[in-house]
């Protein structure tokens, strides 16, 4: 009986060399199966020679990469790294019976309803060539799909799409991850959308992935900030370090901060107790790319 593994690709040490530039230096991160796993960084990063890698299109110099399944099956991997291979001057349906070819896979009813599937079972008889770049980009996802993948690597998806194009793309995706199961690697570096996709994070960054965190970790990891006002901060501050939150006040405002997480009713309950009364809570999420600039030394690296 097959071990069933908790995850669907494990990237140990492995480094990349183009000559004497090293593009990748003992990267490591493991993606979790049923995820949405967003690869952060800016270009040049590593992101896509990563995927290049992992998608099987190039070999490592050094280190291994490990996959949760049987990738040499042919369509257990899809990928749609850099631009898609579209014939420009053939229908959507006409370019996947030709990747469905080149997987060796029966020509049947799949085609329309994976046609279907990423909205673009009405195209009928116009040519790739007319598509918007958001169409493309979902029949691009359509052919990476052939064969039913187990995991779907895509590079920059959303890049140099209109905001419908973004939406169109990013429910496709959520859709693919819910209703098939399939674990989804994407990188992109519009964060803010990033941030509605992706269940799990890594930042890369000088060819490494310097740090890899959940999305629902992301506020506590971040640093969760809050300002609370009080008629009696000296009162309130011993209340919210009993509570594990390091404490700061600025005495010009009168406005107490804290960082940490937290759970409001029980801070407001031991404040009443303490004879404290909290007039407002103002809390500042951490966005993504607030972690992210944070993470790797800001405007100064860019």
């Amino acid at each position: 009986m097959s071990e069933t593994k908790d995850y669907v690709i494990k990237v140990t040490d492995v480094s990349k060399d183009y000559g004497k530039f090293r593009a990748l230096e003992s990267m490591n991160f493991t993606v979790p199966k049923g995820s949405i796993y967003g690869l952060v960084g800016r270009n040049g990063a590593g992101k896509t020679t990563i995927m290049r890698i992992i998608s099987g299109l190039q070999k490592p110099t050094s280190g291994t990469v490990e996959y949760g399944f049987d990738n040499k099956k042919l369509g257990n991997v899809g990928a749609l790294v850099e631009l898609p291979s579209i014939y420009s001057n053939q229908t959507a349906r006409e370019n996947l019976v030709y990747q469905y070819i080149n997987l060796g896979l029966k020509i049947d009813g799949s085609i329309e309803q994976s046609l279907n599937f990423v909205g673009l079972g009405n195209t009928g008889k116009k040519k790739a060539g007319k598509f918007s770049l958001g169409m493309r980009q979902r029949l691009g996802i359509a052919m990476a799909m052939s064969g039913n993948p187990e995991v779907l690597i895509l590079d920059e998806p959303i890049n140099g799409l209109d905001p419908q194009g973004i939406i169109q793309i990013r429910d496709l995706l959520i859709k693919l991850n819910k209703e098939k199961g399939v674990t989804i690697i994407i990188s992109s570096h519009i964060l803010s959308e990033l941030s509605k996709l992706a269940t799990d994070f890594a930042f890369v960054e000088g060819g490494k992935v310097v740090k890899q965190i959940k999305a629902d970790e992301l506020e506590n990891a971040g640093g969760l900030e809050t300002e609370f006002y009080s008629g009696t901060p000296e009162k309130l501050i011993p209340v919210l370090n009993a509570k594990g939150l390091a404490t700061t006040f600025d005495p010009s405002t009168g406005v107490v901060y804290a960082k940490g997480y937290y759970n409001l009713t029980n801070i407001v309950l031991a404040a009443n107790e303490a004879g404290v009364n909290i007039a407002r809570v103002v809390t500042k999420e951490t966005d993504l790319e607030t972690y992210f600039v944070k993470l790797v030394g800001g405007e100064s690296n860019a």
